[in-house]
């Protein structure tokens, strides 16, 4: 017996790397995979249809069930007829995987508008796309064990200094997720994010470079194949009890991120003054102030 025997995925980006992954994990589960990837290059642009290809018959080959799909996640009628493929292939749909996406990076004074628009683009309105189709057919079809499962990024949870757009994307995309997860649960909806680790195309440029982790194809700790289990656990249906979070996965460890909090707080009967409530400020929050942030400015 399979963790998700007889359920039914859709996995973005899931040609290469920690899509590939997921997907070919899945299927070894039991699951009936939609392996959704435009085949595009890192920083977007082109179409090839052998990524989505290759790893559905990978999956077919040692006896799963897998249907390849070039959807364009930029685009909404796209995402529309990729939901509508699980549906047509398998019967239904269980779990959405939103994986894709690209990179342009640049420092926020040399972007370019298009470097910002592209990846925006392909990952927040990829995942609204994706979502937004899925969760339709959710609630048409409510009283299910449905999964939501958005990748984000420590790039936009710490603010990689080197990529603004991917990190703004990614944080919209936790804030699409905080709000699913409010707003599906009565129609059977769970909702998360996984912030991954891994050695990918994204990250081999950082091979051999100086980081706070060993970013090597050769490294075991840094396979695509270590951010999957808790991937898998998310899709499982005895995961009801787990909605509207961010769990860190790869190079080794798994972790439960803690959603926003107010970590100190200064009040006061009526209206502020201004230097009174500067005054407050600097008492207070100065001494709350420890951030585990590693890009953060040095004193």
């Amino acid at each position: 017996m399979g963790k998700l025997d007889g359920r039914v995925a859709v996995i973005t980006g899931a040609g290469r790397g920690i899509g590939a992954a997921v997907a070919e994990t899945f299927a070894a589960e039991g699951a009936c995979v939609v392996v959704n990837d435009l085949g595009a290059a890192m920083e977007g642009g082109g179409a090839d249809q052998g990524p989505a290809q290759e790893v559905a018959d990978r999956i077919n080959a040692a006896g799963g069930k897998a249907v390849a799909n070039t959807a364009d996640v930029t685009s909404f009628e796209e995402t529309r007829e990729l939901v509508g493929t699980a549906v047509r292939e398998f019967g239904r749909m269980d779990i959405l995987v939103n994986v894709a996406g690209i990179i342009r990076d640049g420092m926020i004074f040399k972007m370019e508008e298009a470097q910002w628009d592209a990846v925006i683009a392909v990952h927040l309105k990829g995942t609204f796309n994706t979502t937004r189709h899925a969760a339709a057919h959710w609630r048409e079809h409510r009283g299910g064990e449905y999964r939501l499962i958005n990748f984000v990024s420590g790039s936009g949870l710490y603010g990689s200094p080197t990529q603004p757009n991917y990190a703004a994307a990614k944080m919209g995309i936790v804030g699409l997720t905080f709000s699913c997860a409010n707003s599906l649960g009565s129609y059977g909806v769970t909702a998360n994010c996984i912030a991954p680790i891994a050695f990918t195309r994204m990250t081999e440029s950082l091979e051999g470079k100086a980081t706070v982790m060993n970013y090597s194809a050769s490294n075991p700790r840094i396979s695509a194949r270590n951010v999957v289990p808790p991937v898998v656990y998310l899709a499982m249906e005895e995961s009801e009890w787990l909605n509207g979070r961010i769990i860190e996965s790869g190079n080794g460890s798994i972790g439960l991120f803690s959603n926003p909090v107010i970590t100190r707080q200064v009040t006061k009967d009526g209206v502020w003054e201004l230097d009174e409530a500067i005054q407050e400020m600097e008492t207070s929050f100065r001494a709350a102030i420890e951030s585990p942030n590693p890009f953060a400015r040095k004193p």
